[in-house]
């Protein structure tokens, strides 16, 4: 993979007034096999009293497993079980949070969130409303959150999205899909054990997956990019190479993704994606198209753009011998065109990572709809 070796000028050129970002990072993190079951010991000393319960928000795929009993349950916790059929929306944050103040007299003393990209966004987004008055969908954009969230822990069960690590929750509003990008959307503690990835479907355990390595793609050949996410981002896509091209275990896959996601995570934190998160914007806004396979539509035809990351990706559709929908668009009217097209213009800082300042001049509204016109 070619990159770009003049990480300190271009880092500089890219942020404003010469000013680096002071990004928070995730303060604790536990990995390894048989983690989750340290959950207990690790809540114990956040929670306040008897009175004040943790909230844990579980992917409904989970209700009537064994692995519920697991979760360490005391006084008057509550497991939430919510679906992850479709993306995280702010109606399903602004409820969840309705729901918890009328139910309880006072904040809880955490949210957990258990499964995968959806439900850790929903588990970032719960936290910060319950803290910042209004609709969740009045925080979608950057640094737009004022009050400091309650405590909340990540569990991913599904590996690729990043969704642990990031400070961003992205959740389709009603006007927009936008993340709620804010230092106070990080996780305060994120129990990583690859255990839990088991019994993914293959189609999900790919999707996913891509979503990290395109992470990775789009932040090495980035205009934002810099030492620091340079160094997350190869270890990042040497991991998936390993996953998806190599010959290795079902537990050293497992292993080897979640960290791939957690390295994927960190690389896009201080530099951005590109052109093909900006366009599954699009498509997930209008269609509802999850945003792991969306990715992996849109990324197909981008050759233009990565041509070295399509080669690799088309290279690991085959040996997984994976098949992605097409023809998706065919039917669209030209309104419908539009809208996913405004909706990806909207993501300017990732046009401008991809193709720098003069992004305009290249993703330009003709250009977007031949793109989408392929998928």
């Amino acid at each position: 993979m070619e990159i770009k070796k003049d990480v300190g000028l271009k880092h500089s050129r890219t942020i404003e007034a010469n000013r680096y970002r002071n990004f928070p990072m995730v303060p604790r993190v536990i990995f390894g096999r048989g983690s989750f079951d340290q959950l207990g010991e690790i809540l114990m000393p956040k929670r306040r009293h008897s009175e004040a319960p943790f909230i844990f928000l579980v992917d409904d795929v989970f209700e009537g497993t064994s692995f519920i009993d697991r979760i360490p349950l005391i006084f008057n916790d509550q497991v939430v079980f919510v679906s992850a059929e479709e993306e995280p929306k702010t109606v399903q944050v602004d409820a969840l949070v309705g729901r918890i103040k009328t139910e309880f007299n006072e904040l809880p003393s955490g949210i957990v969130g258990i499964g995968g990209g959806t439900l850790l966004d929903l588990a970032k987004a719960v936290a910060i409303c319950l803290t910042n008055k209004g609709s969740s969908c009045d925080y979608q954009g950057w640094d737009l959150v004022i009050k400091p969230s309650v405590y909340h822990v990540g569990i991913p069960t599904i590996s690729g999205t990043g969704a642990e690590v990031s400070r961003t929750t992205v959740l389709l509003g009603p006007e927009k899909k936008l993340g709620i990008n804010s230092d106070h959307t990080t996780f305060d503690q994120v129990v990583l054990d690859p255990d839990l990835t088991m019994g993914v479907s293959k189609e999900q355990w790919f999707y996913t997956g891509m979503d990290c390595f395109i992470h990775c793609i789009e932040s090495l050949n980035g205009t934002y990019l810099n030492a620091f996410s340079q160094s997350y981002g190869e270890k990042a896509l040497e991991l998936c190479k390993e996953v998806y091209l190599g010959e290795l275990s079902p537990s050293d896959s497992r292993e080897k993704l979640m960290m791939a996601s957690w390295h994927g995570g960190m690389s896009i934190a201080y530099s951005q994606v590109g052109v093909a998160h900006a366009l599954s914007y699009g498509l997930s806004y209008l269609l509802g198209v999850k945003h792991g396979i969306g990715n992996c539509m849109v990324f197909r035809h981008l050759e233009e753009f990565y041509p070295e990351g399509v080669a690799l990706f088309n290279q690991m559709i085959q040996k997984q011998k994976v098949h992605l929908p097409t023809g998706i668009c065919s039917e669209l009217a030209d309104c419908d065109y539009e809208t996913m097209i405004s909706i990806s213009l909207g993501m300017e800082p990732l046009w401008e990572n991809a193709l720098g300042k003069d992004w305009r001049k290249i993703a330009t509204r003709e250009k977007l709809r031949s793109i989408y016109g392929k998928i």
